[in-house]
C-alpha cells in the first residue's frame, strides 16, 4: 500500500510540477500580449517614446545654451558700435 501511495503522491507531484510550469508559460504570454496591447495605444495616442524625447529635450538644451551665447555677442558687438558712435 505504501509503494502506491507514494505513487499517488509522486504523480500528484508531477502534476503540480507541470501546472507551474504552464502556469509560467501562460504568465509570460500574458505579459507579452499586455505589452504589445500598450505599445499600441501608446502609438495610436501618438506619445513620444522615452529615447525620442530624451534626444529633444538634448537639442533643446544645447540650442538655448547657443542662444545665450549669441545673445553675449550681439549684446558686445551693439556695445562696440555705440561706443564707436559716441568716439565719433
Amino acid at each position: 500500500m505504501t509503494s502506491g501511495s507514494n505513487r499517488i503522491l509522486d504523480e500528484l507531484a508531477k502534476l503540480v510540477t507541470d501546472a507551474a510550469g504552464a502556469a509560467q508559460g501562460v504568465r509570460g504570454e500574458v505579459e507579452t500580449a499586455l505589452r504589445s496591447q500598450g505599445e499600441r495605444v501608446l502609438n495610436a495616442l501618438d506619445v513620444v517614446q522615452r529615447e525620442e524625447f530624451e534626444i529633444v529635450r538634448d537639442l533643446a538644451i544645447k540650442a538655448r545654451a547657443e542662444n545665450a551665447a549669441l545673445l553675449q555677442k550681439i549684446e558686445a558687438l551693439e556695445a562696440r558700435l555705440t561706443k564707436l558712435e559716441s568716439d565719433s
